[in-house]
Parts: structure tokens; sequence; C-alpha cells
């Protein structure tokens, strides 16, 4: 193609908008960022928020400010930020419910995939099938053997439609060839008070939740949902080891900005938020409320929101789970 004045000029204009975009991401941060949870004060999403809020407002020399939208399951703070300028001054701290949503509401305002630029996975809040301890199954598979042999089938406790403990559980029983409801409650506690009474057979949580009552003699950790065993609970086999190979299911959380966000500070957020992420400290705190740290590429976490799209879509339609 011969070289042309416009040629010319057209690279000319391209190389002076990259150079503009590089010069406002080398600018950034120059004023606070507002670090939006999906969740409420005082659990895991905003306690891990503010965790990175602290670190990151220490690194990049600008305060964090975190900003709870919580509600409609995670859709008020997705809309928010979605509609919010692509400048890396908003960063959702965005958690499971993003890549299930649009199996479950079909309108959303938003895109998961289109609205958002992937920033980092931060971390994975692991499921593990906690039992009454006086249950008479004491392994997956006698538990697997109980339920096909009770004609009711199983009765799981979750803490929301639609919410990974309730997915996974879906996805169990129809990896183990089993039936059975996945009755709802409004958050753990209720459900454990039903599988402490012996009203429900299982329910699938966080560790942190269910330790004190498996220290106590009386709830059975049986295993874990992760693709392999996490050291928040090592001795608690995984339930692909166990025999069920396709039942891998958990909570998670990761950052995200508006679509349209420069690539420079998307990576710049990136490698801030991984370094923050090593840190034995940030580490130890996460741990605590039941909370594996990650970490990885934008590329890596865009592609893994990919695919927890398309697996709970495939369980959704399966179970005919509709939104409340």
């Amino acid at each position: 193609m011969p070289i042309t004045r416009r040629t010319l000029m057209g690279s000319s204009l391209a190389a002076l908008g990259l150079a503009q975009a590089s010069a406002f991401a080398q600018a950034w941060p120059s004023r606070p960022i507002n670090l939006v949870a999906p969740y409420g004060a005082g659990g895991s999403n905003d306690i891990l928020t503010r965790l990175l809020g602290e670190a990151l407002a220490a690194r990049l020399g600008q305060t964090f400010t975190v900003e709870n939208k919580a509600g409609a399951g995670t859709r008020i703070a997705n809309e928010y930020v979605a509609r919010a300028a692509p400048d890396g001054y908003t960063v959702l701290h965005a958690a499971a419910p993003i890549a299930i949503g649009e199996a479950l509401y079909p309108k959303l305002p938003y895109d998961a995939h289109k609205s958002f630029e992937a920033v980092v996975s931060t971390a994975i809040a692991p499921l593990f099938l906690i039992v009454n301890a006086s249950a008479p199954y004491k392994t997956v598979a006698e538990f697997i053997e109980y339920g096909k042999s009770n004609p009711k089938g199983f009765t799981f406790g979750s803490p929301g439609n639609g919410s990974a403990p309730h997915l996974t559980a879906e996805l169990l029983m129809r990896a183990s060839g089993t039936k059975g409801v996945v009755a709802q409650f409004r958050g753990d506690a209720p459900a454990y008070t039903d599988l402490l009474a012996g009203r429900l057979d299982a329910t699938l949580t966080a560790i942190s939740t269910a330790v004190p009552h498996v220290q106590a003699g009386k709830l059975r950790v049986l295993a874990v949902a992760n693709e392999e065993r996490t050291p928040l609970y090592p001795q608690a086999p995984t339930l692909r080891e166990s025999g069920l190979p396709s039942v891998v299911g958990y909570g998670w959380y990761g950052l995200m900005v508006p679509a349209g966000t420069p690539a420079a500070i998307v990576q710049r957020l990136n490698a801030e938020t991984n370094a923050v992420l090593a840190d034995a400290e940030i580490r130890k705190k996460a741990e605590a409320v039941g909370l594996q740290p990650r970490g990885g590429t934008p590329a890596a976490f865009a592609s893994f929101i990919q695919s927890e799209t398309r697996k709970w879509a495939q369980v959704i339609k399966a179970a005919n789970i509709t939104a409340e």
C-alpha cells in the first residue's frame, strides 16, 4: 500500500494517542481511588477489600476508599462500576455471582465480559462438605451411598439462591447420581442451626465458619470442592480425590475496572496487587477468614471468569434454577 500524507497523519495521531494514554497511566493515581465491595461490612469480601485497600494505598501513595454497595446478589455494585468512568479511579472487588448472573437474570444492565476489564484474581473461598458429626457417614463414598439409599435423597443447606454453595451442591448431586433439595437460608448462620439440629444432611461452607463446631465434635468435614487440597484445612480430601472429578466449586473474588480503562493502568494495578497478595501478613489475615489468596495475570482472570460463566450456566439450566 503506498504511503500517503493521510497514512502518515493517521499513524502520527495513533502514536500521539498511545503516548497520551501512556502519560495518563504513568500519572495514575493522582487522586483517591474508590474500591467498591459488593457486600456489606464485616464479611470476607469486605475484610479482604480493606486489607487490599490499605496495602495498595501504601504502595501507590493514594488513598483507597472502600465503598460497600451491597444487595441484589452483587448486581448493584457491578452496575455502579460498569457505568463509572474508565479512568482507574473506580475499582470493583468482584465476587463469583458476577459470572453467574447472566444465566439467572437475562436482562442485566451490564455484561460480565464486555463491561469490565479483568485485573487480577485476589482469592478463592474454598467450600467444604460439612455434615453432622452424629451422621452415619464418615467419608464421601459413604455419604453418596446414603444419598442413593434414601428415597428422598439429600437435603443441603445453602446461604442463598444461585450462590456458590447452592450451585456446587447441585453439581455434586448430578455428578454422584443422587437427588435431593437445596434449602435456601438467609446466610450461613441459620443453615448451621438446622445442620447442628440434624434437620439437614450437609452444607458446603467456608472452613472458618465450621472449625469451632468441628473442634467441639458437633460437625465433621468430609471434603473440599477445590481442584487441589487447600492449606486452610489440608487434611480434607478433595471431592476429585473422592471419586467426583467434575465437582469443583468455590466462592471467589477479584479486581475489575470499567471497560476501556487504559491497559497500562490495568497492568500496574495487577502488578501492585500481586505484590500485596504475596505478602505473608496479608495471606495470614486472608486465611484467617477462610480465604485462599491467588493472584495472576489479567488474561488468566478473564479466562477464569469465562469458564465459570459457561460451567454454572450449564448447572443452572440442568437444575432448572431461576432467579428469586
